[in-house]
Order: C-alpha cells, then sequence, then structure tokens
C-alpha cells in the first residue's frame, strides 16, 4: 500500500512529537534534516518504511538509540502484572482475537495517543465488541493445520495481549511451532527483541527479528532469516495499521489484525474507523 498524501501531515507530527518526547536539542536543525529527506521522498514507498527513515535521522541526531524506551518499558510492565487477570476472561480464541486488537490502541503516534485509562475504558467493553470484519473462523481452521505460524508484533503494551493470543494458538494447535516477528532496531514504540523477551514471550513463540528499522515489515529490506521462516511459514498473523499498509498486497496466507485508526485504512480496507478487523488477505479469501 503506497502511501497516500493524506498521511503527509502525521509523518510530520510524529517526528515533532518524538523530539519533543525525547527533549531533543537543536530542534530546528533536526526539522531541516526530515524536510530536506522527505522532499526527496519516493511515493512508491510505503507510509512505515518512510516513518522508519524519519526515526532513524531522529535517533542519530539525538545520539539515542530507543527515545521511546522509558514508555514502552512502563507499557509493558503495566499490561504484563494484568494479564492473569485478562486470561481468565478468555473463553474462545475470537475473545483472545478481540482483546489483542483492543491492545492495538496502545499507539503514541500523532493521532491515537492513549493514556491506560482510555486503554482500561475500551477493554471492559472488548467482550462485547464485535469485530466489523471478522475471518475469526477461517483463522481457527487455519490454525489447527497449520505447522508454522509467523506472528508479527507491533506496539509496546499491546505485545502482552499478543501473548494471550498466541498462549490461546497454543492450546488449539501444541505442535505448530510460532515465531514472533520484532524490528531489527528501535522504531517509535513498536517492539523489538528486548520486550519481547522482556514480557516472556519466548514461552510460546522463537523470537525472530526482521532486520530492519522500518515501522511495519517491509520484506525486501529484512533479513535473509527472517524472509525465510515467513515464506515457510503456513499462516502469517500481522497486528497494526502498519504491518497492514506493507503486507496487504502480498500472497501469503495473512490474517491481518488491527483496530482502524484513520480515514485512509478506513477506506482501503471498507471499515469504520475505531473498528476492529480480523481480516484474511483478500488474495488468499
Amino acid at each position: 500500500m503506497k502511501i497516500n498524501e493524506q498521511c503527509l501531515p502525521c509523518l510530520i507530527s510524529q517526528a515533532v512529537k518524538t523530539a519533543r518526547l525525547g527533549k531533543a536539542e537543536n530542534r530546528e536543525q533536526l526539522y531541516q534534516k526530515i524536510f530536506a529527506h522527505m522532499s526527496h521522498t519516493d511515493f512508491s514507498k510505503t507510509n512505515p518504511e518512510i516513518i522508519g527513515e524519519n526515526y532513524r535521522l531522529i535517533k542519530q541526531h539525538m545520539g539515542c538509540e530507543d527515545p521511546y524506551k522509558e514508555i514502552k518499558n512502563y507499557y509493558n510492565k503495566f499490561f504484563l502484572e494484568q494479564l492473569s487477570y485478562y486470561d481468565e476472561k478468555i473463553q474462545s480464541l475470537e475473545d483472545a482475537v478481540k482483546y489483542a486488537i483492543a491492545a492495538n490502541v496502545i499507539d503514541f503516534n500523532p493521532v491515537h495517543s492513549n493514556v491506560k485509562e482510555d486503554v482500561r475504558q475500551l477493554f471492559a467493553s472488548a467482550e462485547q465488541m464485535t469485530l466489523e470484519i471478522n475471518d475469526v473462523d477461517c483463522l481457527f481452521q487455519d490454525v489447527q493445520k497449520a505447522e508454522s505460524i509467523l506472528y508479527l508484533g507491533d506496539n509496546c503494551g499491546e505485545i502482552c495481549f499478543d501473548k494471550l493470543l498466541i498462549g490461546r494458538i497454543k492450546k488449539i494447535n501444541p505442535q505448530c511451532r510460532i515465531f514472533f516477528g520484532v524490528r531489527g532496531e528501535a522504531v517509535v514504540n513498536d517492539n523489538t527483541e528486548e520486550d519481547a523477551y522482556f514480557v516472556g514471550m519466548d514461552e510460546y513463540a522463537s523470537i525472530i527479528s526482521n532486520g530492519d528499522y522500518s515501522l511495519g515489515t517491509i520484506l525486501s529490506r529484512t533479513s535473509p532469516e527472517f524472509q525465510e521462516i515467513y515464506h515457510n511459514a503456513d499462516v502469517i498473523i500481522a497486528k497494526g495499521q502498519a504491518n497492514y499498509e506493507s503486507l496487504s498486497e502480498e500472497e501469503q496466507n495473512i490474517y491481518f489484525l488491527l483496530m482502524v485508526k484513520c480515514s485512509v485504512i478506513s477506506s482501503y480496507i471498507g471499515a469504520k474507523e475505531k473498528s476492529f478487523v480480523c481480516l484474511k488477505n483478500i488474495k488468499n479469501r
């Protein structure tokens, strides 16, 4: 999914917000670097790829490998401490999918900067929420017979509910080998290997870095090891908008789990903003 011109204000806002959050010095100089870089933007690229490039410029300018590290640690710890409570509330694969998607609201982009009270309110009604696009039955059937699954994670905090969903999948198919994919470098509040090990994801899955610093999963930029796992997986579960934007045109057996957060994705998917979606890749329907 190529970048849309409606995404341009968000790209700039994300850069400004990160610079301010990290208390970057000489911010005017930083913005000039970003504006200069974006003046040569290749509009055949995806939005997540461009965000990754901008974020790398910010990290280099700040001399900081992970400006969001403190926030990521806070939300990972906060939700990890509550996992047993939410685990008891999950009665089915669909329940686990709903909670995993609800957790997708834990985001720090310019449009959605939800505090933990907002997240709690959403979780309180997660079981009653419906999936506007609901391919959970297809997912269940594919999970039952899969020999390997690649689960592409997204944000901090959210990863705890990915763990609950993966735990449910292991109950359905204990013999299946599951890989949990993370970013190769820190990019906004997305998960890295450090986050995955912190929440104990290795209890259920083999953790694999994709080797790239983009926000989503830009296959051409990922490592050969990651690509081998990706192409050999029977099922791929991709969390969040960035993974949808970067993989929506692929032909693998992908299930996209996300909350629709903007009008661009809403129009592209055909689902209302703020709706929950479990969408089997149209090319594999």
